[in-house]
């Protein structure tokens, strides 16, 4: 009987892959790693059970068989990315099974994926900024194009807004004189962000070359054919200006955002100042969206203080 069940588990799993590669299209080094991640799971409950897991095995798991394999990765010293990443395919081979009629279990919908620490926002340097927005004005199949992109990128790293932020932006708003913007943020709160000189001189640029209008209550930017530009646009553009210049990776729109606030932090401004820019609800999220620098928070505060 033992026998009967590893063959249908064996066949199971080939039968998972084969779907992973031909309905899902998943390239080679997914499956690899997917079948990897199964095969630890399957190998732990080997131990765990003290036989080979059956189907009606997988069936029978208890929260708790879940989570004694989580404990065990852990315990092992993978990191929590890569269990949380197991446990996501043991999900979706258990999912396979029960589409397939092979063996259902609930269980695993109660077992909380491993908490992920939450990554550290990376800023580009003063110059990496610099070049990038420079760049910005040569790209794109038109000039109006590369007006425009320098223009929604001026505004993520001279205004500090979200990438939907910029984009929400209208024609009437369009800030093209220097002053404040008033925009939406994150549960429909409003705030006033100032516009530089070189801010308001992009968009004024990206104005007067746009060939499309589309009157004071439509979008400011637009894509080719005068519809409102995808957030998928500008983050195709970053990425080949990214690879022209030789950026790292981790440069994208919204980058430019926690560049504007970690380059205002590291010239002496006041952290809930730059919490009001960014519109973020908690100086927790500011400090950690700055990459705060202790030793640099304190040298800030010796200068400032008037006992210092």
């Amino acid at each position: 009987m033992a026998g009967a069940g590893e063959l249908s588990v064996a066949r199971a799993v080939d039968d998972w892959r084969a779907w992973l590669a031909h309905e899902r299209r998943a390239s080679k080094h997914t499956l690899d790693a997917y079948n990897r991640d199964l095969a630890l799971f399957l190998g732990f409950l080997t131990g765990h059970l003290g036989q080979e897991a059956s189907l009606d095995d997988l069936a029978a798991l208890r929260p708790a068989d879940f989570r004694a394999f989580l404990a065990a990765e852990q315990a092992r010293g993978r990191a929590k990315t890569s269990v949380a990443r197991s446990l996501s395919v043991v999900r979706n081979f258990l999912r396979f099974l029960a589409r397939r009629g092979l063996a259902e279990n609930a269980a695993i919908g109660s077992v909380r994926t491993p908490k992920l620490p939450k990554p550290v926002p990376k800023a580009l340097s003063i110059p990496e900024a610099s070049d990038l927005l420079d760049a910005a004005e040569t790209e794109g199949t038109e000039p109006w194009h590369g007006a425009r992109d320098a223009a929604v990128m001026a505004l993520l790293y001279g205004a500090g807004l979200r990438l939907g932020e910029a984009l929400a932006v209208t024609r009437r708003e369009a800030p093209v004189k220097e002053g404040t913007l008033t925009v939406v943020g994150k549960g429909k709160k409003t705030r006033a962000v100032p516009i530089l000189p070189i801010v308001a001189e992009a968009v004024a640029a990206y104005v007067a070359m746009c060939p499309y209008d589309p009157g004071p209550d439509g979008a400011l930017f637009l894509g080719a054919r005068g519809g409102p530009l995808h957030p998928r646009l500008v983050q195709g553009a970053v990425a080949r200006l990214r690879r022209a210049l030789g950026l790292g990776d981790t440069t994208t729109p919204h980058a430019l955002r926690h560049s504007f606030a970690t380059h205002l932090l590291a010239e002496g401004a006041d952290l809930r100042a730059i919490q009001e820019l960014l519109g973020h609800a908690s100086l927790a999220t500011t400090q950690r969206y700055t990459k705060v620098d202790l030793t640099k928070l304190l040298e800030v505060h010796r200068a400032a203080h008037p006992r210092s």
